[in-house]
C-alpha cells in the first residue's frame, strides 16, 4: 500500500484506494442515521437502546456492527458504565461531527429529488 501525502487524492476506481474503502464504510443508510442522531445529541451521548429505538428497521446486530465500524474509524466514541447490565453510551468525535455536514447535504439532495427518481422508476419498483 502506498502512503499518500496530505491533500493528495486517490483514485476511487482503484479497489485499493483508501477513499473508496472509506466510502464503502460510511455510505450506508445506517451510518447516515447514526451520525444524524448522534449529531442531534452533540455534545451529549446516546445509549445503544435509544439509538435502536429511534432507527426503525435496524437489527441489534446491524446497529452493533455499524457502531463498531464507526468507533474503529474514530468517528464515534464509546463509553461503558460498569453496571449490570452494562450501559453503553455513544457520541460523535470531532471527526465524526464533521461528517454530519456532508451527510446532511446528501439527505437534503435526496429529499429534494426523490420524487424525480421515483418517477423515473419502471412500473415494478426496485428493491431499496
Amino acid at each position: 500500500m502506498t502512503t499518500r501525502s496530505v491533500g493528495e487524492r486517490g483514485d476511487v476506481f482503484d479497489p485499493k484506494c483508501p477513499t473508496r474503502h472509506l466510502l464503502d464504510r460510511i455510505g450506508t443508510k445506517w451510518v447516515s442515521m447514526v451520525v444524524k442522531l448522534l449529531a442531534e445529541a452533540a455534545p451529549g451521548e446516546v445509549r445503544f437502546a435509544e439509538l435502536r429505538r429511534r432507527m426503525p428497521g435496524v437489527s441489534q446486530k446491524m446497529l452493533s456492527v455499524t457502531l463498531q465500524g464507526l468507533t474503529q474509524d474514530g468517528l464515534v466514541a464509546r463509553r461503558v458504565e460498569p453496571t449490570v447490565p452494562p450501559r453503553v453510551h455513544y457520541r460523535l468525535t470531532d471527526l465524526g461531527l464533521s461528517l454530519e455536514v456532508p451527510l446532511a447535504a446528501l439527505r437534503a439532495w435526496a429529499e429534494e429529488h426523490m420524487s424525480e427518481i421515483d418517477r423515473a422508476l419502471p412500473s415494478e419498483p426496485r428493491p431499496r
